[in-house]
């Protein structure tokens, strides 16, 4: 669902000072710009792609440095003492957002950029300069409800900004067995939520940033009916948390949820629901896709709606001591999976705007007239580079444009690693097709390869993609691809690598391997 463009523009004014540094320590300095004596304005980006979008505009009046690392992940990657020291010396700072960054990024950001300085969130403001903007569409085919956690709403009258937390914490539960809600990290590591087993308490609370969801496994250990409380809280920068909204939420595990619900309840079984806080309106609902087709979704109260948990979801408590809190390996549960495989917060419209080239022209735009504003004198060089590098970006649309069109109509599906280029299909006319989606609880099962493969199958796709900083979550595509005798080719996505250093180069690769993996034309 797409959100409203003022929500959008309000999203894009919420940099804040004061917030305490969260980052933890043991990542390696990033090389920065070597020292530049003529540089006029020293700027601090989240990632290598605006670092190199920025030194494009700036030229030598500018010194850049990222803080992710070459082939670093900016949706996991946690901030050190030494990023923060360098946002603090910052005379400008550039972010993507829109949920894009791990929140502990922004929070040391917004905590340590100086007052008065320019701390610009490029994806959130761009759409004033023309970049398109697109919902960030999730249609993960499980065949039972997709449960996670929502936030909406932006707490402007509670004084909430982009590095707040929003506290949700389950409180009670009544039901014949336990409750855990966990999330499954990408290498296979479990992280606990809410755990009734030895009693709710203060650790039994996960927090978000505002305008954002996540995705979460639900297990329970016996059949019956469960009742959950969750209180939402609010956390501004240097704060005590407010309390914001509380909701009773009912499930119906291995039992016949029309035997649970009222006549005018809602049975939620299918498609993808959040339980949810509006941090503007103080309410708590299911926030759910499942009576409009995954078209556009709709809040629900706690007290209407009846949460399926059917005998199909029935699963086995896997080896080893990480799952230890589920049970004894091979012990029954009943699991809604959170279907895609890693933390995966983010919000409601797709922050990946670079990948189509028009939007970056919107990026680079917002860059120079950032840049004039701090560093008058350079205004004449910046409108000069920018010009020219408006020129090589039209080159590039083009160029990658004229590069798929020549792959066949038929043949340009994109089955991926990671949601990260629904901009590309939209601007150049391909179709996400699919992307990983492993049982997070466990290694994944035939079934699981059985769905990639039939999707490969029947599309008749040649090759799938994965990006050079996220092999390691690409043993699914790789081993499905192997057996359906497909390529596994490289696209890049968030980030950089050794072999890749500018953004031009990076789309141009990825047409160029698009056409060579999917059309068959030479490089």
């Amino acid at each position: 669902m797409r959100l409203p463009r003022p929500t959008i523009r309000a999203l894009a004014a919420t940099a804040v000072l004061g917030v305490t540094l969260t980052g933890c320590t043991g990542h390696a300095r990033p090389a920065a710009d070597a020292d530049n004596p003529d540089a006029a304005v020293r700027v601090v980006t989240t990632t290598e792609i605006l670092a190199d979008l920025v030194r494009q505009v700036g030229g030598n009046r500018v010194q850049v440095d990222s803080i992710v690392p070459p082939g670093g992940d900016p949706h996991s990657y946690e901030p050190t003492p030494k990023d923060a020291d360098a946002v603090s010396k910052a005379d400008v700072t550039f972010t993507n957002h829109l949920l894009l960054e791990e929140h502990a990024l922004i929070k040391t950001i917004d905590s340590n950029a100086r007052e008065g300085t320019p701390n610009v969130s490029l994806a959130e403001a761009s759409e004033t300069y023309g970049a398109n903007v697109i919902p960030l569409v999730e249609n993960i085919g499980l065949d039972v409800i997709w449960l996670g956690l929502r936030v909406r709403g932006e707490g402007e009258d509670r004084g909430a900004t982009r590095s707040s937390d929003v506290l949700l914490s389950a409180t009670e539960v009544r039901g014949p067995g336990d409750l855990v809600a966990y999330l499954t990290e990408s290498l296979g590591r479990p992280a606990i939520y809410f755990n009734s087993a030895d009693g709710f308490t203060a650790h039994d609370t996960t927090s978000l940033p505002p305008a954002a969801h996540t995705h979460l496994n639900w297990a329970f250990t016996e059949p019956g009916v469960y009742k959950l409380t969750l209180e939402a809280k609010l956390k501004n920068p240097g704060g005590t948390p407010q309390p914001i909204g509380k909701g009773t939420f009912t499930f119906a595990v291995g039992v016949d949820p029309h035997t649970v619900a009222g006549p005018k309840d809602t049975i939620l079984d299918d498609g993808h629901t959040d339980l949810t806080v509006n941090i503007d309106n103080g309410r708590m609902s299911a926030f759910t896709d499942l009576r409009t087709d995954g078209k556009e979704q709709e809040e629900i109260p706690p007290g209407d709606v009846v949460i399926d948990v059917p005998n199909r979801a029935l699963d086995k408590v896997p080896s080893g001591e990480q799952f230890a809190f589920l049970g004894r390996p091979g012990a029954e549960i009943y699991q809604l999976p959170q279907a895609v495989l890693g933390k995966h917060v983010h919000g409601e419209i797709d922050p990946h705007l670079w990948q189509d080239v028009q939007n970056t022209k919107a990026y680079v735009q917002l860059i120079r007239d950032t840049l004039k504003k701090q560093d008058a004198k350079g205004a004449a060089a910046y409108d000069t580079n920018t010009r020219k590098y408006e020129g090589r970006l039209d080159s590039l649309d083009g160029y990658v444009r004229d590069r798929i069109a020549e792959i066949p109509a038929d043949r340009r599906q994109l089955i991926t690693t990671h949601d990260a280029f629904g901009y590309l299909a939209d601007a150049y006319g391909m179709t996400v097709a699919g992307f990983v989606v492993p049982n997070p609880a466990q290694e994944p099962s035939a079934g699981d390869v059985e769905k990639l493969s039939r999707t490969i199958k029947n599309l008749g796709v040649p090759a799938v993609f994965m990006e050079p900083n996220l092999v390691q979550r690409a043993t699914v595509l790789t081993q499905v691809a192997k057996d359906q005798h497909v390529k596994v080719c490289m696209l890049y996505g968030d980030a950089f690598d050794e072999h890749t250093r500018h953004y031009t180069d990076m789309m141009r690769h990825n047409a160029d391997e698009l056409l060579s993996c999917l059309g068959g034309g030479k490089q």
